[in-house]
This record gives structure tokens, sequence and C-alpha cells, in this order.
């Protein structure tokens, strides 16, 4: 596998990061937050506690990624902690749920926000909701529903893959243009609805009356975390491309400290003013609620403008992502014979074609076959499980490989890495028995973490025959 040029400037690293954070979270995940904790301030704790958690995973992935900065994330992370099948199934789990759902959810924000301005086609409620398959103990999947926002999504998701396709600095380009258009919006949202005189903070102090108590809180505000975490997901893309970042000891942790820092800080804020200036029973219950906010502060022109904001943030996330995210698929061809395809440079453009494209399309038949919720709910439990297992594996390569020279080392070392891994693991048990007693409960149609556990246990017999077809060779 011929090696990836390394082009990406510190600004570009830092873009990436916000870009790749910044997207579809906070403009879709708060209300339906808010509906399940019950709280102002419990729905302000879990953005501040997610983003805390996740700027500990970081800053724990960050040294790892300056010991080995190279194309495929994680995925070189995991060769080196736990070998090659362990890496092997985190690539596969990466491909298979979580980076390509990602890719597919955000881009599905993108796409329903163009409703704002042109509806988009529907089929007829009795078709939308034929179930094609049923799987057994996890539940029904129908791919008719939203038919005019899967299709625009597809698109853009075509569309980006090309760009990405003929050059990285294009790709780059676009983000670092994207990102500043982002930042400057989401500064004249915040500023312009806290200064606007058209809310209250006694919105603070309003809780609903169907708030939980006792151990379903614990799971309410489970579920709660996990909507803030996929607001947070994003952020290990600078450890997937790490193999093109221009002086990547300094600038991979810089990028990560400062991306996550201001991330935290505009999520925070941006809630702030959706309390601010909507009654919390509203908020809790608004589909749109960017737009809900801004339509009370600024009329139905300021609704427009946030809706178009979203299009462009939601835009510059997908962009980072489906550039981002193929490098894993492309490292996973170094060394696979079954995988050797997705791994080869292509030649005049110098970018991972074959890796673009091979995302492009399992994206699409996710698009196709799920919602937002469940794309997001399945891809936030499997991800978060290999992100607690590059936490632990921070502590193997302190015992492992002491003499390896550390130009970086995470702050707070063992603190912050327990931390992490301990939140991971209580987040992981907890948020499988909460999605089953809902299952259980009749009011999931389907139970997500399993989905994303049955995909991610496909890849076990797939890598023994890359396996056998390796060793052939």
């Amino acid at each position: 596998m011929s090696e990836l040029k390394r082009s990406l400037s510190a600004n570009t690293t830092i873009a990436l990061v916000i870009g790749g954070i910044i997207g579809s979270g906070i403009f879709m995940k708060p209300a339906i937050m808010a509906s399940q904790v019950g709280s102002p301030w419990l729905l302000l704790s879990a953005w501040v506690l997610a983003g805390v958690v996740t700027l500990f995973g970081a800053l724990s992935n960050a040294e790892v990624a300056c010991m080995f900065p190279e194309t495929g994330g994680q995925y070189v992370f995991f060769q080196k902690m736990y070998g090659n099948g362990f890496a092997f199934l985190y690539g596969w789990s990466a491909f298979a749920v979580f980076n390509t759902a990602g890719n597919a959810s955000i881009a599905w924000v993108f796409s329903q926000y163009i409703n704002y301005f042109v509806e988009l086609p529907r089929l007829a409620p009795a078709v939308e909701l034929a179930t094609i398959w049923h799987i057994p103990y996890v539940g029904d999947i129908h791919p008719l529903e939203n038919l005019g926002v899967k299709s625009v999504t597809i698109f853009l998701i075509l569309i980006l893959t090309t760009i990405n396709y003929f050059s990285v600095n294009y790709g780059g380009a676009l983000q670092r243009f994207l990102t500043i258009l982002k930042a400057v919006a989401i500064v004249v949202l915040i500023g312009g609805i806290l200064f606007s005189g058209k809310g209250s903070m006694q919105h603070l102090h309003e809780t609903l009356p169907t708030m939980p108590q006792g151990w379903a809180m614990v799971g309410a505000y489970m579920a709660a975390i996990s909507g803030a975490f996929w607001g947070y997901d994003g952020w290990n893309n600078i450890c997937f491309v790490a193999g093109e970042v221009k002086n990547p000891q300094r600038n991979i942790p810089r990028s990560l400290f400062l991306g996550l820092s201001f991330c935290i800080l505009v999520y925070t804020l941006v809630n702030l003013a959706y309390i601010y200036v909507l009654p919390f029973g509203q908020l809790a219950t608004s589909s749109l609620v960017a737009s809900d906010a801004a339509t009370v502060t600024w009329g139905l022109i300021g609704g427009a403008l946030i809706a178009l904001m979203i299009i462009l943030s939601t835009l510059g996330s997908t962009n980072a992502n489906v550039l981002a995210t193929s490098r894993v698929t492309y490292a996973m061809g170094d060394g696979n014979k079954l995988f050797a395809w997705a791994g080869k440079t292509q030649p005049k453009f110098q970018t991972p074609g074959n890796a673009l494209w091979l995302n492009a399309i399992w994206t699409v038949v996710l698009i196709i076959s799920g919602s937002f919720d469940m794309l997001t709910d399945m891809l936030i439990f499997v991800s978060w499980f290999f992100y607690g297992m590059s936490g632990l594996g921070v502590f193997l390569l302190r015992s492992r490989m002491k003499d390896f020279p550390r130009q970086y080392k995470v702050w707070g070392y063992p603190l912050v890495p327990i931390c992490f891994v301990s939140f991971v693991a209580f987040f992981l048990c907890s948020t499988l028995i909460t999605d089953i007693q809902q299952y259980q409960a009749g009011t999931a149609p389907i139970i997500n973490s399993l989905l994303g556990l049955l995909i991610t246990a496909m890849g076990i017999p797939i890598y023994f025959l890359s396996k056998k077809k390796t060793t052939k060779s």
C-alpha cells in the first residue's frame, strides 16, 4: 500500500476536529434529550459531562496517535494494542456500523432541513410502514420510510465522495471554508438569541411533569448522554488522517484539545440559548428546535436563516466524515488480501479512491434501511465500546512499550484514562439494559445496541475468512 502525502496543515486539522463534531447533533438531539431528563439543568449537565468524557478519551487517544501517526487511526492503534484480529473487528465495525452510519445520519439531517424550503416527497403511510424484513430479538426495519429525504441524503454522499476522490486538498479547502461559515453562524445564533431580550432565564427552573425518578432517571440520563455523545462524535477523524497531517506530534493533540474545548463551550451556550427563548415544555416537543428558537427571536426569516445555517453545518460535517472515515477502510487493505482492493491509492489523485467508494456504497445501503435515530443510537453504542478499548490500550502500551519515544503524554495519567474507561463501561451497560427494557415495553421498535453488536459480530467469521485467504496467498 503506497503512502498518502502529509498535506494537512495545522489549521486544517483544527477545522477537521470542529467540522467533524459540530454537524447535526446540536440541532437535532436537545429536544429529545430534554424530554428524557425533564430538567434544564440536567440537560445542560449532560452536554458538559459528555464533552469532558469525550475530551478525556481524545487526549488518551492523542498519546497513541503521536506514537503511531499513520493513516487509519484506531485501526493502527488496535494492531499495536491487541493484535490484528481485534484491529480487523474494529475496522469491520467502523466500515459496517459507526463510520458509515455516522456519515449517513449527518447527511440525513442536511436533507431533513432541506424540507424547510422544499417539501420532499413521501410515499403513502401504509406503504412506508410496510415491513420488508424482521430481525429476531432486534426489531423491524422499514426501508421505504422517508424516501424523499433518503434520496437527497444519498445524492449528498455521492457528491462529497466524488470531491474527495479527486483531491485531498480540495476536500481540505472545502472543509476550512465550511468550518469558518459554521463558526460565524453559530456565534450569530448564540449571541442573537441570548441578547435578544425575547426569552427568560426563568425557563431554567422549569421541569416536566414526566421527569423520571430513581433508576428510571439513571437510564434516562444515560440515554441523554448518548445523544450528547452523538453531538461530540467525529473528534477522532483527525486520528484517521494522522498519516496525512504535517507535524503530527504537535498538531494532533493541539487540534483535539482546542477543537473539543471550543465545542463544549459552544454546545453549552447553544443549549442555554434554546432554554432561554423556549419554555422547557415547548423545547422538549420541538422537531426543529434551532429553527423554532430563531423564529421566536427573529420571526420566519430567522427560522429560514437558521435552517440554512444547519444545512451548511451538516454539509461541512458530512464532508469531514467522508474524507476521514474512508482512511480506516483504506488501512484495512494493508496486509489483508480480502480487502486489498480498498487499500489501493488512486495513482493520479493520490487519494484512497477505492475506500471512498466502498464506504459510499455501504452508506447508501444504511440510508435506505435506516432512520436518523436508529442510525445514531446504533453507531454510538458500538463506537463507544471501541473508544473505551482504546483508552484501556494506553495502559497496555505504557507497560509493553516503556522505552518507546512519546513526544506527547496524556495529561493527568493515569486518572484521565481511568475515568474515561470507567464511565464508558457504565454507559454501555446501562444503555444495553435500557434498550432492552424499552423494546420489551413496546416503546422502541428495535434494540439499536443489539443491532450494532450483531453487525459487529459478523466481522468475526469474515476475519477468519480473510486470514485464510491471506495465508493461501
